[in-house]
């Protein structure tokens, strides 16, 4: 039974994983930004882009990844609520293993594969859930 590859790279899992990693990468090069060029301070540094690449993600998995055709606040709210968790998750163990002297830019990617399982439960399970159907009371 062949393998197809272009359904696979619709599913939402998959799609949500991609943009996860392009964001990665966003986040890298912000934090390299604010903290590397500017000397900003890495707490700063790492809430500020943190906020940056939650909005822009939302927009882009509320869109791509869902099919959404405009956002809505209510879904924009419930996506920063679900993300506190994995942010809270992220941000502790970043700061943590940057001040424990791990490089500044790979706090970041070890921090972020802390907190991915909790980014994930709370998007599909939360956020993006499918609705059950109303059925009438007969």
């Amino acid at each position: 039974m062949p393998i197809d590859h272009a359904r696979i790279a619709r599913h939402p899992v998959v799609r949500w994983s991609m943009v996860g990693g392009v964001f990665a990468l966003l986040t890298l090069a912000l934090i390299e930004l604010f903290s590397g060029v500017l000397h900003w301070p890495y707490w700063l540094a790492t809430a500020l882009q943190a906020e940056i690449t939650t909005i822009l993600r939302f927009l882009v998995n509320d869109r791509w990844v869902f099919g959404h055709k405009r956002p809505t606040w209510r879904r924009c709210w419930q996506y920063h609520v679900a993300n506190a968790g994995g942010f809270a998750v992220w941000y502790i163990a970043t700061n943590l293993l940057q001040r424990g002297g791990v490089h500044y830019l790979v706090a970041p990617v070890l921090g972020a594969m802390c907190s991915a399982g909790v980014s994930l439960l709370s998007n599909f399970l939360w956020v993006w859930r499918k609705k059950p159907a109303v059925t009438p009371v007969e």
